[in-house]
């Protein structure tokens, strides 16, 4: 047969061939053309006698068969004799099966030491000395296959062979670790745990299965494993009864538990679902790979949490998107449930209600917090709760509610609807969740409202976390500039609850009795409606499109039918209000404000797709780039690498995204953007941690340990790549000119600090993403130190980043150009920057929260 697999020219030896596998293996590979050691001790199944007739009938069979074999009677243990035999009779060795084995099997209680100690020397000792004599051989000719004999009894364990399991298993961990040390040798190394009839198993399977069990069908395996052609290493198979096929190591994702606080039994009790369960399984190849999430968590640092609260799971976490619909009927039912058009004759109030109203049906902006909350109620009802959040609806109350209309509502529209948990506080005995619902018009992708829900959760405070910050808005001390009256229904719950809040509180009696109110309570969100309705009334001359946004705290509950009184004080585009229940003089919304637009805000153009395709891809951008182009120049004047290295390299950078393949194997060498072929190493890294790592600055060694680069493949692969901090303007390898060009890394400071570098990427940013600074919709000023000056970012007028002050600024920010590239990296440290008085804020501090422009520029 022409594609017949042979073994002419090579050297085989097998361990144990005098019966049962060995013996089929060693037929095979003489059948095969191979040379064959039958080696066999000649001794029971137990390990007692020994005897030279089992290995001499087997060469007798193979010779009459037309090959050529020799026979050898040494222990295992004596492994240097075995090799020696192949040495002495045809000047090599190729193949090495180790197959010789006993049985001592008893239960664990019965087992003596002899019992434990003759099956290690057989199995685990015998293995050493066999591999370990032959192994200078096969690393100096530059080629071997090695095979191990593992068991199921290993892999699963079995009664009555603690000692037989221990060994098998032991052997595949041996062979795994042979298979990594010796792949750039071309020894190739594998394990496999045959099941068939032998000596052995006949005493622990019935006599029919045993003699159905035949080794010929395991053979074939070890023979392919053992075949130049075969490229597998490292690997483990379970084969028997015309079965074959490979294991691997399977670990559930898993618990991660941050580091700095206190990991007790009980938070793994609580946690053992997410530690035992195989839904998202992994399934680590190497060292490298197993060692991953404990080296990502090493540089991590709990923020905190109890058992209400646990802000490390919870904090960031995105729901699924959901999406809604609504129309006119919506808005309508809406309004009426926020007590619009009492009076059926006012024209400005009539525009909520009424669809064909002669001046255009008019949406009220309050509205845009129904959407968001019904979608997060309804993934509460489906039991889709962040993780980490471990509180029920009795400890809950709606503390604070800002909603931010990004342009006026249309009067019908399909929204999606993106959620996270943006902030959590500690409050000392209590705690506050904020849930950040971001609404975008479905048929555009435009977004249209942002809320932020903040959660009172009452008794869940107290780890020592941050207390978040100072929002109050105190009311005027001079008398209000407007102030409107208006009674509720006695029905007013039952009719606002139908906008989608079915709460039983707001509609039982007997339920709202065994809270301890007297009657069913009205909706907080119920009087927000009524405060927004009043400002628009009071200071946009009825118009709801110029209302921007509104700010409130929930303080006291209203009862339906009473008394709402809505005192507003005006400040610039600003309206203070506060907000009081009439009958027992009591404040129910406080530290509220609302913005109102100037000018009625238009819709966001669609992008065009010209416009689209024309903004750069974030693959490859930036410094990176350039030095990928000084490693393909190196390369081109190196060709010897490819020989000495020999190896593909895939780079996965982040921060920004870029993915790069380095050839070092193949024809001249290559550089190429993307994910060419199959890489035998992978490295994964932040673009800024590669920069450093090319120039010199940062050991590979020292970024691998503290986590911040994993490598995936063949780990000891990535020690070849010390070339790399030759590759620039200062290194041998002349590299093109521009690559000197890149741009610092973050946190590396230059001459003029980093200041310059992120506000020339951040206009660049925003010339390709205007609707950035649309969203911002403000005037910042930065103010920098260490070293100074000055720099003003426009999302009003034309979109832009220039040097110098601004006339007029919404914002004003002064810090250290150090604290700048801090957030760069994270936007959200304004907040914690402040609290340690690292930051100086003035104006209008609520814009400081829109700072996400900025994330990762450079």
């Amino acid at each position: 047969m022409g594609n017949e697999l042979r073994f002419d020219g090579k050297v085989a030896i097998v361990t144990g061939a005098g019966n049962g596998l060995g013996r089929s293996h060693a037929l095979l590979l003489a059948s095969r053309g191979a040379k064959v050691v039958v080696n066999d001790l000649g001794g029971s199944s137990t390990g007692g006698g020994r005897g030279s007739e089992a290995a001499d009938k087997v060469v007798a069979e193979i010779k009459a068969a037309g090959g050529e074999a020799v026979a050898n009677y040494d222990s295992v243990e004596d492994g240097v004799k075995i090799v020696q035999s192949a040495l002495d009779t045809w000047k090599r060795l190729d193949i090495v099966i180790n197959n010789a084995g006993i049985l001592r099997d008893t239960s664990f209680q019965k087992m003596t030491e002899q019992d434990w100690e003759l099956i290690y020397r057989v199995h685990v000792l015998g293995a050493f000395r066999v591999t370990q004599a032959a192994w200078p051989h096969l690393r100096d000719q530059g080629y071997g296959r090695i095979l191990f004999t593992a068991s199921a009894a290993g892999i699963y364990g079995n009664f009555g062979q603690a000692n037989y399991s221990m060994a098998k298993l032991g052997l595949v961990g041996f062979a795994n670790t042979l298979a990594i040390e010796g792949r750039k040798k071309n020894i190739l190394v594998n394990a496999i745990a045959p099941i068939a009839g032998s000596r052995m198993t006949e005493t622990v399977l019935p006599k029919e299965v045993v003699d159905a069990l035949r080794p010929e069908y395991v053979s074939p395996l070890a023979a392919w494993l053992c075949h130049e052609d075969c490229q597998e290493t490292g690997a483990l198979f379970e084969v028997g009864g015309g079965f074959m096929a490979k294991l691997r190591w399977e670990r559930t994702r898993g618990k991660v538990f941050k580091l700095g606080r206190a990991i007790t039994p009980e938070a793994v009790q609580k946690s053992w679902e997410s530690i035992t369960d195989f839904t998202e399984a992994t399934h680590p190849t190497d060292v490298a790979a197993g060692m991953q999430p404990v080296m990502d968590n090493l540089t991590s640092q709990s923020k905190g949490g109890n058992e209400f609260i646990d802000v490390d799971a919870a904090l960031g976490y995105e729901f699924p998107e959901t999406r809604s619909s609504y129309d006119e009927r919506d808005l309508s039912l809406y309004a009426l449930g926020v007590g619009a058009a009492q009076d059926p004759l006012d024209t400005k109030e009539l525009q909520y209600v009424y669809e064909l109203h002669g001046e255009g049906f008019r949406p009220l902006p309050t509205y845009g917090v129904i959407p968001a909350l019904n979608s997060v109620l309804k993934m509460s009802a489906e039991g889709k709760q962040a993780p980490g959040l471990n509180y029920g609806l009795d400890r809950v109350l709606h503390g604070e509610q800002y909603t931010e209309l990004l342009r006026p509502l249309p009067a019908k529209a399909t929204l999606r609807h993106k959620g996270r948990i943006k902030d959590i506080f500690d409050k000392g005995k209590n705690a506050l969740v904020v849930t950040e619902v971001t609404s975008y018009d479905a048929q555009t992708g435009e977004p249209l409202v942002r809320n932020e829900i903040t959660t009172f959760v009452r008794g869940a405070g107290g780890w020592g976390g941050e207390r978040g910050p100072v929002t109050d808005v105190p009311a005027p001390e001079r008398a209000p500039d407007a102030v409107i009256t208006e009674k509720t229904h006695e029905n007013q719950a039952l009719l606002y609850r139908l906008s989608g809040d079915w709460n039983p509180l707001h509609a039982d009696p007997e339920f709202a009795r065994n809270f301890g109110f007297q009657k069913p309570i009205l909706h907080g969100l119920c009087t927000f409606g009524y405060v927004g309705r009043h400002v628009i009334k009071a200071f946009a001359n009825g118009d709801p499109r110029l209302f921007k946004s509104i700010r409130v705290r929930f303080a006291d509950t209203v009862l339906p039918g009473e008394t709402l009184r809505t005192e507003m004080w005006k400040e610039g585009e600003r309206v203070i209000v506060r907000c009081k229940v009439v009958e027992r003089d009591k404040v129910v919304i406080s530290n509220a404000a609302v913005e109102l637009h100037k000018e009625v805000p238009s819709a966001q153009a669609k992008p065009a797709a010209s416009a689209q395709a024309s903004a750069p891809a974030a693959a490859g951008g930036g410094a990176s780039a350039r030095v990928f182009e000084a490693i393909r120049a190196y390369v081109a004047q190196h060709p010897e690498l490819v020989a000495k290295v020999a190896n593909v390299y895939l780079f996965k950078l982040t921060q920004p995204d870029s993915t790069w393949t380095l050839d070092l194997k193949n024809g001249p060498g290559a550089v190429q953007q993307g994910a060419q072929g199959k890489a035998d190493c992978s490295l994964e890294l932040t673009d800024a941690d590669f920069l450093a790592m090319t120039s010199g600055k940062a050991d590979p060694q020292k970024l691998y340990f503290g986590g911040k680069l994993k490598i995936t493949g063949n780990v000891m692969a990535s020690q070849k790549l010390g070339f790399l901090s030759k590759v620039g303007p200062a290194g041998e390898g002349s590299a093109p000119a521009k690559a000197s060009a890149a741009p610092a890394p973050a946190g590396e400071k230059t001459g003029n600090g980093q200041a310059p570098a992120i506000f020339k990427a951040l206009g660049e940013r925003l010339a390709q993403k205007p609707e950035l600074a649309r969203e911002l919709g403000a005037v910042i000023q930065f103010h920098l130190t260490e070293p100074k000056g000055s720099w003003v970012v426009d999302g009003k007028g034309t979109p832009g980043v220039r040097e110098g002050t601004a006339e007029k600024a919404d914002l004003t920010l002064r810090l250290s150009d150090e604290d700048l590239a801090a957030l760069v990296q994270d936007p959200q440290a304004v907040q914690r920057l402040y609290q340690h008085g690292k930051l100086r804020v003035d104006g209008d501090v609520r814009i400081a929260s829109r700072l996400g422009f900025l994330k990762q520029l450079i």
